[in-house]
């Protein structure tokens, strides 16, 4: 069984950082805007929710099938983070393949600089990279055209399935 661990992704304008419970206090301001919880639902977490958050996800998925790689991004020039990108990454048969469901948040001050479309394409690049996985999956609010513009940049096409209303958008990795 073929175990996926997050690792520094470069891109131009980024450093996609893997996740530390560090992180957590600058993550809580990064995502303090309740309009990123439009198509989620929810609220923001404050510092301590997060570090919370942060160190159960740090430990890592609870089926050892299952890799949950988590980063944060950072702008490169700002030296600032600016959101978070994600891949469960777990089996997709019994034949050693692995599927990636990946996911991205900006914080409000960084929207509309292409920024999760470089990290959304960063990820995806990197998990091309690794060996068994052969699809990467998204799923996304059909009213959230942003977050659907980010999926068609990073190679995602629509599909009919839905998963609690949302499109599953899909990749399948050339071998």
């Amino acid at each position: 069984m073929t175990m996926i661990h997050a690792r520094d992704i470069s891109t131009a304008r980024l450093v996609l950082v893997p996740l530390r419970v560090e992180h957590a206090d600058e993550m809580a301001e990064v995502l303090s805007d309740p309009a990123l919880h439009s198509f989620i639902g929810g609220s923001p977490d404050d510092a301590q929710a997060l570090r919370a958050r942060y160190r159960r996800m740090t430990g890592g998925a609870p089926d050892p099938a299952v890799s949950w790689c988590n980063w944060v991004l950072r702008l490169r020039d700002e030296g600032c983070l600016a959101g978070t990108v994600q891949a469960t990454v777990g089996p997709a048969g019994d034949d050693g393949a692995l599927v990636a469901e990946i996911a991205w948040v900006v914080g409000t001050p960084w929207q509309g600089r292409g920024i999760a479309v470089e990290a959304a394409r960063g990820l995806v690049g990197w998990l091309a990279e690794q060996p068994d996985v052969r699809e990467v999956i998204a799923h996304v609010h059909p009213d959230h055209h942003a977050s659907a513009a980010v999926a068609a940049a990073a190679g995602l096409a629509p599909t009919d399935e839905r998963q609690d209303g949302e499109v599953k958008w899909q990749r399948t990795l050339a071998r």
